[in-house]
C-alpha cells in the first residue's frame, strides 16, 4: 500500500540518487580517492533490491493493516497541520534512533542490521547497503506514532524523506557543515564516525536527521582529526563478497555460540547482550574494548 504522494516522491528521487552518485564516482576518480569500488557498489545494489521487495511484501501483507490497526486505537489528534507534520518528523526520527540503538546493542538485532556496516567503502551507495531483514520488526517502533494519532500513510511517507536524507550523508566529500548545523542535525562527518570500526567510534551517532537524541542520550563522538576514521567490522567477514555470508554471517556466529555446552541462561545472553558479548571473557563488547583503551 502506496500514497500517490509517495510514489511520486520515489520517482523523482531515485534520478536525484543516480545524478548525485554520478558526480561523486567521477569526482572520485578525478581525485584518485578510490571511493568506490564495482564489486561493493554491486553489493550495494543487491542488498537495496532484496530491503525493498521484503519491505513491499510485509507491506502488504500485514504491517500496513498493524498500524492501521493502531491508528483506530489513538489516544491524541493534531488539528494544525504545521505541527502535525512537524510533532510526526520529530517522533519519527525518534523512534529511528531508538530502533537503531537496540539494533546496537542487542545482538539478534545486530545480527540484520551489521550488513549495513560490514563494506570497507564509505560512499553514497553506502547508504542503499541495507539491513534487509528490518522490515520484519521495523513496524513495532511505528505502532506508538500511529497510536499517537499519526495517520499510517503519514508515517510511511516520513520515514522514506528521512531515509532519503540518512542516504546523503553517506559521503567522504563532505568534510565538515557549519556547527549551528551540527549541533542539531546528522552531518556526513557524523555519520562516518558511526560507520568506523575504530573503538572509539563503536556505536556512536545512531540519529537518522537530528544529532540531538545521541548528545541527550550519550552516544554522540566528534569525529577527530587524530583518529582517522577506518570503515566497516572491527572482525571483517569472510568470504564477504558471497551474496548470503553478507547477510546471514553473524546468524552463523550466533549458532555457533548458542550450541556450546552452556547453560539455557548464558545462551539467551548470547542473543540478547550486545554484540561482543562472551561469557567467559573471548570477546569484548564495544564499552569493555573502549575501557582497554
Amino acid at each position: 500500500m502506496q500514497s500517490a504522494r509517495e510514489t511520486w516522491f520515489l520517482l523523482l528521487s531515485v534520478p536525484f540518487y543516480a545524478l548525485l552518485i554520478g558526480i561523486e564516482i567521477l569526482l572520485s576518480n578525478w581525485h584518485h580517492k578510490k571511493f568506490y569500488s564495482f564489486k561493493e557498489t554491486l553489493q550495494n545494489v543487491y542488498l537495496t533490491l532484496i530491503n525493498a521487495g521484503l519491505d513491499v511484501l510485509l507491506r502488504w501483507a500485514f504491517y500496513i493493516a498493524v498500524l492501521n490497526w493502531s491508528y483506530n486505537h489513538h489516544f491524541l489528534k493534531i488539528e494544525n497541520a504545521w505541527l502535525y507534520w512537524f510533532a510526526l518528523f520529530i517522533a519519527e526520527d525518534l523512534a529511528f534512533y531508538i530502533e537503531h540503538r537496540v539494533d546496537h546493542y542487542c545482538r539478534i538485532f545486530w545480527a540484520v542490521h551489521v550488513t549495513h556496516h560490514s563494506s570497507e567503502e564509505f560512499n553514497l551507495t553506502t547508504g542503499f547497503r541495507s539491513s534487509v531483514l528490518q522490515p520484519v520488526y521495523r513496524f513495532v517502533y511505528l505502532m506508538p506514532l500511529a497510536f499517537a494519532g499519526f495517520h499510517p500513510l503519514d508515517i510511511v511517507f516520513m520515514y522514506s524523506i528521512t531515509q532519503t536524507y540518512g542516504i546523503l550523508v553517506h559521503t567522504q566529500y563532505i568534510n565538515k557543515m557549519p556547527r549551528w548545523f551540527e549541533s542539531v542535525f546528522v552531518s556526513p562527518s557524523h555519520h562516518r564516525v558511526h560507520h568506523a570500526s575504530n573503538i572509539i567510534y563503536l556505536d556512536k551517532n545512531m540519529g537518522m536527521c537530528l544529532i540531538i537524541w545521541d548528545k541527550l542520550f550519550g552516544t554522540f563522538q566528534e569525529e577527530l582529526v587524530t583518529e582517522p576514521v577506518k570503515y566497516g567490522l572491527t572482525k571483517p567477514v569472510e568470504h564477504h563478497n558471497h551474496p548470503l555470508k553478507i547477510i546471514f554471517h553473524e546468524w552463523q556466529n550466533i549458532g555457533k555460540d548458542i550450541t556450546q555446552k552452556i547453560p539455557f541462561s548464558i545462551r539467551l545472553k548470547y542473543l540478547f547482550m550486545p554484540p561482543g558479548w562472551s561469557h567467559d571473557g573471548s570477546g569484548k563488547t564495544a564499552k569493555e574494548l573502549r575501557q582497554q583503551l
